[in-house]
């Protein structure tokens, strides 16, 4: 019995020991940042290739998380360079200007084991927005995933002013969807 009792004791702080992993590495080369959007009816995609990030997450004390993102504007890749040229114009994301877009967290609440919503302000443009996202977990080998979907008005963020204000040719709505990989700090 005293045996069992030990065996039961190490069994229990190792798994605790292995969950209670703080991923600090987001690897933006194995991480992606996506969009899509309507124009004259028809769904355009594009992403980011350029885009930083600063994280705190261990999944037993999410209420302790932390995330900031910063995505390098001038990435953007909308599949078509005349496209890439005109969104960095002053009336869409002014890039000139404001080169960086950031998410950063405020609070991180646990809705299951791997389901989250995650609080926080998102700056493009120099308009700053709450916003909540919702956010998926997976962890297998030291190695954590983190995905979400969700939507955000161009216009909150005054993306797309001038002739473009109207939502006739460019819908407001832009979907976002992301991946980031990240890993526990060696």
């Amino acid at each position: 019995m005293k045996y069992l009792l030990g065996a039961l004791v190490l069994t229990t702080t190792m798994l605790t020991t292995v969950q209670a992993q703080e991923y600090t590495q987001v690897h933006s080369e194995a991480s992606h940042i996506r969009f899509n959007y309507t124009q004259m009816g028809v769904t355009m995609r594009g992403g980011f290739s350029e885009f930083t990030g600063e994280l705190r997450f261990d999944p037993s004390t999410p209420e302790q998380a932390h995330v900031m993102i910063d995505v390098d504007l001038v990435s953007i890749d909308t599949g078509i360079r005349e496209a890439d040229a005109e969104v960095t114009k002053p009336e869409w994301l002014h890039t000139a200007e404001f080169p960086t877009a950031r998410f950063e967290s405020d609070e991180v609440m646990a809705l299951d084991e791997q389901n989250y919503e995650v609080a926080g302000r998102l700056t493009i443009k120099g308009q700053t927005r709450d916003i909540t996202v919702p956010a998926t977990f997976s962890a297998e080998n030291g190695i954590g995933v983190f995905t979400s979907h969700f939507s955000i008005n161009r216009s909150d963020f005054a993306i797309g002013e001038g002739a473009w204000a109207s939502f006739d040719m460019v819908a407001n709505a832009v979907d976002i969807e992301f991946e980031l990989t990240a890993t526990v700090d060696d």
